[in-house]
């Protein structure tokens, strides 16, 4: 099973920036680039959401309204790594956020229909006025 390690969160001003990474370990005879990536938030009490996905070659790409214009996500099939950035950030982004796998040659639809094969631990991000 493919293990996912996100990277990067922690506190930040309402404006700002930050970036998530998320670094897949993939077994012996696979290759990263046969699944599409994603992210999930859970804001405080509410339930898990959808952010944004890649697709396979990471061509395609989708986010949520709330996100759209301020998020972007990108993947290096080279280190096996996911990013999310995140530019002027607001309070209601404060959350955990997941990074999510898809199924082997899965569309990346699947993902945000959340058809997720694995998901990370999470990381906290929190956005301050």
């Amino acid at each position: 099973q493919v293990q996912l390690r996100e990277v990067g969160g922690g506190q930040v001003q309402a404006g700002e920036s930050l970036r998530l990474s998320c670094v897949a370990s993939v077994l012996p005879g696979r290759t990263f680039d046969r699944y599409a990536f994603g992210w999930f938030r859970q804001p405080p009490g509410k339930e898990r959401v959808f952010v944004a996905a890649i697709s396979l070659s990471g061509k395609t790409t989708k986010y949520a309204e709330s996100v759209k214009d301020r998020f972007i996500i990108s993947r290096d099939n080279s280190i096996n790594t996911t990013y999310l950035q995140m530019n002027d950030m607001k309070p209601e982004d404060t959350a955990v956020y997941y990074c999510v796998q898809g199924h082997p040659w899965g569309h990346i639809d699947g993902l945000v229909g959340s058809e997720i094969a694995n998901w990370g631990q999470g990381t906290q991000v929190t956005v301050s006025s």
